[in-house]
């Protein structure tokens, strides 16, 4: 066993695998989907072709979405047994944007040991080619179907001054980019496909000019979206366009309504218009 266990319970391995090339799997991977006693798989069919090019005999079980709980436990209830069980989703690594948390949740709960084999994230691949910043990101996966929730999140992405990670299906890319360009406006972006595949590619473009291209062009494969978050200087000029529209009186009762005492309120309002506080004080005096 790839990491043996000398309390009589079993473990769970999540084995990242392939986005697409096949020669992506680590040789970690391949040797612990070997020894486990059993895999979870979000989808048998697709999976047995990994396992069968790498000539692993280790018998599945499904793990997917609409199982996810009740399997969860019943898997749970094989590792308390002692068997070792390895997860894998159809591409990528369990856990993110998929069923996988679940199931490690309730070994967590459960005192059912958990590691990760490193490999293979769609999210990570597309932000590292995408040639914008690295340095602060966040990972939203795909857009709720709910229209309300679908447009909440997007409201909260406006003001993210983070690099925006987003996965989207071909079929419903120009619908997306729509979407973002009427909420986020026209920002840069790397649109990624066929990560790993032979026709990958990764096109720095803006929002409007990639809905321009798939609203002629039909899209193929699945897209990571690769937004460049609002600039800091975009979020000042906004915030001092709306104290600009406040009067002093109002700027200053902002902040008294925010909990501070008048002496904070009026030095952070003098903070945030670029003035004195005592020119705030003599305007509230009336002087």
């Amino acid at each position: 066993m790839a990491v043996e266990q000398d309390n009589g319970i079993g473990m769970l391995y999540l084995c990242a695998t392939p986005i697409g090339n096949l020669e992506d799997i680590s040789f970690r991977v391949v040797r612990t989907l070997k020894e486990v006693d059993l895999i979870a798989a979000e989808d048998t069919r697709h999976s047995i072709k990994l396992l069968n090019h790498f000539e692993i005999k280790t018998p599945m079980t499904s793990y997917h979405e609409y199982n996810k709980i009740d399997k969860a436990r019943y898997l749970v209830g094989k590792m308390r047994e002692g068997i070792h069980v390895a997860l894998v989703t159809d591409a990528g690594t369990p856990g993110i944007s998929d069923p996988g948390e679940e199931l490690v949740r309730q070994c967590y709960e459960a005192g059912i040991p958990v590691t990760s084999l490193p490999g293979p994230a769609a999210c990570i691949t597309a932000l590292t080619l995408s040639g914008m910043s690295t340095r602060r990101f966040c990972f939203e996966a795909f857009l709720p179907s709910d229209k309300k929730e679908k447009q909440r999140i997007l409201e909260e992405l406006k003001e993210e001054t983070r690099t925006i990670i987003l996965y989207e299906a071909p079929h419903r890319l120009v619908r997306t980019l729509e979407e973002i360009l009427k909420v986020l406006g026209d920002r840069k972006m790397t649109l990624c496909r066929e990560l790993t595949k032979k026709h990958e590619e990764a096109q720095q473009t803006t929002v409007r000019e990639a809905l321009a291209r798939y609203e002629s062009e039909e899209p193929k494969g699945e897209c990571v979206l690769v937004i460049e978050g609002k600039s800091f200087q975009e979020k000042e000029e906004e915030k001092k366009q709306a104290w600009d529209e406040m009067s002093i009186e109002e700027h200053v009762a902002y902040y008294e309504n925010a909990g501070a005492d008048q002496k904070e309120a009026m030095r952070m309002a003098a903070k945030d218009r670029g003035i004195r506080r005592r020119d705030v004080y003599q305007k509230l005096m009336g002087k």
